[in-house]
This record gives structure tokens, sequence and C-alpha cells, in this order.
């Protein structure tokens, strides 16, 4: 795979472009199938699994086929006087070889959304999907060795013995999404050989509703954000923070909400969560813990004594939400809704701090994979040396 990438054969942009034409051809010829391996794995119906997982990927490959030409081009800066006459610019050059390791929630999403980023940058990439939907994995396995020459594409199954034999090796690049705990290791082996990372985590995502808030309204969209892929959503709302005044009248209304929006299906089983702590860990799940606060600066408190979480949701009025969105710091931020930051895919995703770091989606995956490559390009060999002299920019005399 490295010696692919140095022969410069994923330079060219028309041939990335081609490359995900081929993984776009290769979704949609595969798509009954990971519709088939999302409902035996995870009880996914198609209506989800298309939503959350095939239309977010497709829809990434078709905006980078789009736009890669523009997000590709040289970005002219204008020099300094001391660099004149030249020509500088902004290269965008690839990374090289990346490792993408996936978890079990999205599983087509959050494996494939960021090859995107890697085809559209120009970089080799090896895939590690979750061992937890083995259906699925082997789905998209046979999909990426049907279509992609391996070394410049590849994908291996398996658990975490073969997480830690590709973490031993030397990479450009890791893109990794799961939990805080273990990004810590992937973090230590990158250190290994300071390779850089996209970590893309999860946390406890709090959800303030004031006095202020459309109760009705809040209840109905927190209970959708809440039950989404049954809470095993890494930007879940994961616990309430709820204005005293109101919370009684709220949680009552939230409990309609999460009523009307439960289905019945006799062959899935739906087992609910031991949770231990609920307040220190993430749930991952339907439960939702909750808590009553005075005043909004109480629950901005709580916010910022605990970890930057991926997510912060906040329903009440604009100006209040834009308060506690300035005092705060999360990931991603939502004001009377949840989840929306992520379905617009214009916006960067990712998190801050323990919730991960490095944005992606659009332009931002096509960044993430790639190195701006500072470039002067000098068109005369006048000597500087006396005007830096005179402007006492050197550390000794000239003649």
């Amino acid at each position: 795979m490295r010696a692919l990438f140095l022969r410069g054969e994923t330079l060219a942009i028309q041939w990335r472009k081609q490359q995900l034409r081929t993984l776009d051809s290769a979704l949609t010829e595969y798509e009954e199938r990971l519709y088939e391996a999302l409902w035996t794995d995870m009880g996914k119906t198609r209506q989800e699994a298309f939503m959350t997982e095939i239309m977010i990927v497709r829809d990434e490959i078709r905006t980078a086929i789009r736009h890669l030409s523009r997000w590709a081009k040289d970005e002219r800066v204008r020099p300094s006087l001391l660099v004149m006459p030249s020509h500088s610019y902004i290269h965008y050059e690839p990374l090289g070889t990346a490792l993408i390791i996936a978890p079990w929630n999205y599983p087509v999403n959050l494996l494939l959304c960021p090859l995107v980023g890697a085809i559209s940058a120009g970089c080799c990439a090896m895939l590690k999907p979750s061992p937890y939907v083995p259906n699925v994995s082997h789905v998209l396995y046979e999909m990426i060795h049907q279509h992609f020459d391996p070394q410049y594409i590849d994908i291996v199954e398996g658990h975490r013995d073969v997480n830690t034999a590709l973490l031993n090796l030397r990479w450009d690049m890791i893109f990794f999404t799961g939990s805080p705990a273990l990004a810590k290791t992937v973090m230590s082996a990158a250190a290994q050989h300071l390779t850089p990372c996209v970590l893309e985590l999860g946390g406890k995502s709090p959800c303030i509703v004031d006095k202020e808030a459309d109760l009705k309204a809040a209840a109905q969209r927190i209970a959708w954000g809440k039950t989404l892929n049954n809470g095993q959503t890494c930007i879940a709302p994961d616990y309430l923070l709820l204005h005293e005044d109101i919370a009684e009248s709220f949680l009552t209304l939230l409990e309609e909400a999460r009523t009307q929006l439960r289905t019945h299906n006799d062959i899935v089983r739906k087992v609910r969560p031991h949770v231990e702590d609920v307040w220190q860990q993430e749930i991952f799940g339907p439960e939702f813990p909750h808590r009553t606060f005075t005043t909004t600066q109480e629950a901005i408190d709580y916010v910022n004594e605990h970890e930057k979480p991926l997510a912060l949701y906040y329903f009440g009025s604009i100006r209040k939400g834009k308060d506690v969105t300035r005092h705060t710091s999360s990931g991603g931020a939502v004001i009377n809704d949840t989840l929306l930051h992520i379905v617009n895919p214009r916006m960067p995703f990712g998190g801050v701090g323990n919730s991960g770091m490095g944005k992606y989606h659009h332009r931002e995956s096509f960044l993430a994979f790639s190195n701006r490559r500072a470039v002067v390009e000098v068109r005369s060999c006048w000597n500087r040396l006396p005007l830096l002299a005179k402007l006492k920019m050197l550390p000794f005399k000239t003649k």
C-alpha cells in the first residue's frame, strides 16, 4: 500500500473521482445485502438504514465528486515584501496511508464516510469494521475486495487482536470512531510514530430544558433524538437538566412522546441496558436520567464541571440558548432541537477534548486526510541580504 502511494498513483484528481464513482457503484450494487445485514445484526429497519447509513454515505460520495477539483486546487497566498518576487500558495497533498477503524452502531456510515475523505485527498486506506456486526462486516469485506485493489484500499475483519496488530504498524493517519477509553489506546500507539489522528468519540451530551421552552415540541424532539438507533448514537442526548418549574410537566410529555415512537415486533429482542452509574459513563441506550436546576447558570456550571461533550442541546429562548453555547464547550450544539448539526453535512462534525479531535463531512473530510503544504516559488535570484540587514533581520553584518 505504501509502495503504491509513493509511486504517485493516487495523485491525479480525475483518478480519485473515478475511485469515488466506483465506491458509489459498489454501494448501489450491495445496497440490498447491506439492508439485510443491518436488519440481521441490529434489527435496523430498511427506512432507518437508508436514512442513517446509505443516504449519508451516498451524499458524501457525490458531493466529493462534484467539488473535489475546487477543494484540491492550490490556494494562492499573497507574498510578503521580503519574499518578492515570488509565488506563494498552499498545496493540498495527501497524508499517505490511512487506517480507518469503525464502531458497530453505524457500521456502514462510520466506515465509508471517512473512506470518502481518504479517497478524495488521495490517500490509500486500510479499513477495519467492527466484529460486533459480523454480517455487515462481511458484506463490506466482499464489497471492498470486489471493487478495489487491496494495495490501494483493503479491509480486514477481526477482534481487538487485529486492531492491536494494525495499530503496531506505521500509518500516516489514523481515523478512529469509538469510546474515549479505546481512543487512549489508539493515541498511545499513534504516538510511537507521531502519527496524526482524527478521533470521533462520544461522552455524556447534556440536554437542557429551560422554563421558556415549548415543552410539547421539546419532548417530541428529544424523544426522537434519544430513540433513534435505540439510543445508540454518539450524539444522542445523554441526560436531562430540567428547570424545576417545568420538570414534572415535561417528564409527563416526554413519556407520552416516547410511547408514540415505540414500535413492537415479536421477532426483535429489545434488552434494556444495565447501567451501573448513569452519571459517569455514556449510557448509549434509551435510558434517560435527569436532574433539576433553579437558574440557567446552574445548568451551565454543571456542564462545565464535567468533560466536554460531543453535543449539547438547549431548549428555551434563542437569546438564552446563545448564552449557554457561549459559556460552555462541546463538539456541536443545537438550540431547540436535537441531532440537526449532523443532519446538515455541510457543517463540520467532531468533538473537543474528551469527546474527540478533528472534524469531517464534505470538505472537512478531504481536509482531514490532507496536509496543507506551504509552497513558495522564487522567480528571481536577487540578493535579499542587504534588505534584511537594513531591516535588522540578520544576526550578522553584510558588506
